[in-house]
């Protein structure tokens, strides 16, 4: 009787250290939270204060991805987010119902998410020119996105969307 209770004991130990190890959550660390202000159902305007949009903005993957899912009249669009403990980098790819494929990447710094494209030659003129997105928590309902096409200077050339995000 006593070494079957040993032998049950030792398996119960056992067995209670493996499901620990399949429950550690690896992307539960600080860094992979940096861009959780941006979770939620939202509601999304203008700086005139239009509503141009909707966004659901879920954790996915035991929190090591964030899944955007964009609607506004005629456009659709899902993004994945995620950090890259390897560069230490957030990254987004983003696309939508008209084919268009955004791939950025970028940094949380000064309350700030900022992601930029690789360069993007343009048809128009000899240069190069960059996508780069903010968001910035406002509150615990609203949030700033700001999408700008800049040059290899972080010179703005021009706005493509500037918005708040209000929470439903």
């Amino acid at each position: 009787m006593k070494v079957k209770f040993k032998v049950l004991l030792i398996i119960m130990v056992i067995s209670t250290k493996i499901v620990a190890q399949n429950n550690v959550c690896n992307c539960c660390t600080s860094e992979y939270k940096l861009f959780d202000f941006w979770l939620g159902d939202w509601l999304v305007y203008n700086k005139k204060g239009v509503k141009v949009g909707s966004n659901k903005v879920l954790s996915m993957q035991d929190s090591c991805l964030i899944q955007e899912n964009w609607k506004s009249t005629g456009q659709t669009g899902t993004s994945y987010n995620y950090y890259n403990n390897a560069d230490s980098t957030w990254n987004q790819v983003y696309i939508d119902n008209s084919g268009t494929v955004l791939e950025l990447k970028g940094r949380f710094v000064n309350n700030t998410m900022t992601l930029k494209s690789k360069p993007i030659k343009s048809t128009k003129s000899n240069f190069y020119y960059y996508n780069r997105i903010t968001w910035k928590k406002i509150n615990e309902n609203e949030v700033s996105q700001v999408w700008d096409i800049v040059t290899e200077k972080d010179s703005i050339i021009n706005v493509v969307f500037d918005g708040i995000y209000k929470r439903k």
